[in-house]
């Protein structure tokens, strides 16, 4: 399959690129951080004028994966019209244009969009309250996609992994720290459901192939809090767990707000794609032999200087 992935420089875009480009025809997009990876490469801003219709037209994509955003929450948070026209507008106008020539599209949202208040797991029928700018525009993104595409997919998702710059997910966070032997915190009170990032990868080409439409709960499917997740990598790389704090997150300091309950129910994308999801533990040992094998190394390699 012939597919273009937004964002190609993030976490989720570079592991997409450098893990489905053996089997799949994979076209990068970045503005300009990525050098001689191993697949091809496009240079555009896709906030330009005529941006998108050109990408489309050249590449002539089967499907797309937009995983392209503004995902610093403070940043968002500091100037909001970027995050509303990144995060809102921009994925409406590529499913418009994806549905024009008819491309499938994945849209990648988040599972901020909840308040975190509902005792117990959310499902896709829930009713959204995000808390934030980041979370906003993100939904506001949502709703722009699907408004212009009824065939596009929207997943929210939860992910950890290496990253280009080896400081994007919070897994990175821990072992960065845990290496050095600084202390770090760690939430006690908020509980998520992460998903390797590799994992994460395989879902999404699989959700293509099968011909998914709509929305989706695309998460782990092991809940845990953030303390815990740290306390699991730590063992798993042998790291000393004393070094992480257990905090609340109102102790934070943070300026945007957090959802504290990102329990999300995976029921229905198992359930349509025939497949257990995998849990943390499973995602941790592989985020492991990575580290193993020299593949956070590996990455930095492809960072343009």
């Amino acid at each position: 399959m012939r597919i273009l992935v937004t964002g190609a420089s993030g976490l989720l875009g570079l592991n997409l690129g450098l893990l489905m480009h053996p089997t799949h025809e994979i076209i990068g997009v970045d503005r300009s951080k990525l050098g001689n990876v191993p697949f091809q490469l496009v240079k555009m801003d896709l906030l330009g004028n005529g941006a998108i219709e050109a990408i489309l037209d050249e590449s002539h994509p089967e499907a797309v994966i937009h995983c392209a955003a503004l995902a610093d929450l403070d940043a968002c948070e500091l100037d909001p019209e970027a995050a509303r026209r990144l995060n809102g507008k921009l994925p409406g106008e590529l499913a418009g244009s994806c549905a024009m020539r008819g491309i499938k599209m994945i849209h990648i949202s988040t599972d901020a969009v909840f308040d975190g208040t509902k005792d117990g797991v959310y499902t896709e029928e829930d009713t959204p309250n995000p808390l934030g700018v980041y979370a906003r525009t993100k939904l506001e993104g949502e709703e722009a996609v699907m408004a212009a595409d009824r065939g596009a997919l929207v997943a929210r998702v939860n992910f950890f992994g290496w990253s280009l710059s080896g400081t994007r997910s919070l897994s990175e966070y821990f072992v960065n720290r845990l290496t050095a032997g600084i202390r770090c915190n760690g939430f006690n009170d908020v509980w998520f459901c992460p998903l390797f990032v590799g994992d994460l990868v395989g879902i999404l080409v699989r959700m293509l192939e099968q011909g998914l439409s709509g929305l989706y709960h695309l998460v782990g499917s092991q809940a845990l809090t953030k303390f815990d997740f740290g306390v699991q990598i730590a063992r798993q790389f042998g790291f000393d767990e004393s070094l992480i704090q257990p905090i609340s997150i109102a102790a934070s300091g943070l300026k945007a707000k957090r959802s504290n309950n990102l329990r999300l129910s995976v029921h229905k994308l198992s359930t349509d794609l025939g497949i257990e999801i995998p849990t943390v533990s499973t995602g941790i040992e592989k985020f492991y032999t990575q580290a193993q094998q020299g593949y956070p190394q590996k990455m930095r390699g492809y960072q343009q200087e």
